[in-house]
């Protein structure tokens, strides 16, 4: 039941976002998505993900164990030195950390974090950069 409940609120609060996606001005200079697209997608994906949790809840739910409260408490402390270091290394290096670390917490082994972290850092840093020309973090190594 908590998990439909959990949709419910899921629901509403896609609601929301779209909401207030639909208050945002836009100005006749502006690029070809708009302002109001990244909050639409993300309203989309919380939505979908609403209607699963409504539609096929999980059987037998549980609380989390204070293992995995700590757990994703440090998922979040290392996000958070994410976001503190990212000015510093750039973006490159703290996003090969912080995609290394995530691996390794998915199951990953050391070397599959190392060299997942590696090219992901190095993939989006490529996209962003060149393939969107996006302005992104430089580190002490000018990339």
């Amino acid at each position: 039941m908590s998990d439909r409940i959990f949709g419910v609120f899921g629901l509403l609060f896609a609601g929301l976002v779209v909401w207030a996606a639909g208050r945002i001005e836009e100005s006749f200079i502006q690029d070809p998505l708009g302002p109001k697209a990244f909050p639409l997608v993300i309203a989309a994906l919380t939505a979908l993900s609403s209607v699963v949790m409504l539609v096929k809840p999980e059987p037998d739910p549980a609380w989390p164990s204070l293992k995995k409260w700590f757990e994703m408490a440090v998922t979040v402390g290392i996000l958070v030195a994410y976001a503190l270091v990212l000015p510093e290394l750039g973006f490159v290096l703290s996003s090969a950390a912080l995609a290394a670390f995530l691996v390794w917490r998915l199951g990953g082994s050391a070397i599959q974090s190392i060299a997942g972290g590696s090219l992901m850092s190095a993939g989006f840093f490529l996209v962003f950069s060149y393939g969107l020309n996006l302005s992104l973090a430089r580190g002490p190594w000018g990339f």
